[in-house]
């Protein structure tokens, strides 16, 4: 009985042993965090300058509709007022 209780404690420190991480395996893990968390950040940072971008062409596109819709306006009155000759 006592040869059992000794040989399941062993194996249960040995199992102890093996399964725990180690301060390596810790600080490895830490540092591929800390890389992920600045990976986020500079995706989220792209994320924003491309959303910039974005509305700033939407803007432009907007500018140039605008002018287009313009320069039709006075070329159909152009067209009307020679055809009235």
């Amino acid at each position: 009985m006592k040869k059992v209780i000794k040989l399941s404690m062993i194996a249960m420190v040995a199992s102890l042993v093996v399964g725990c991480a180690t301060n390596s395996d810790i600080e490895n893990l830490q540092s591929q965090i800390d890389g992920l968390k600045t990976s986020v950040a500079q995706a989220s940072s792209d994320a924003q300058s491309a959303q910039a971008a974005a509305a700033s062409a939407e803007s432009a596109a907007r500018a140039a509709q605008s002018a287009a819709e313009d320069t039709n306006r006075k070329l159909d009155n152009m067209f009307a007022k020679t055809m009235r000759k």
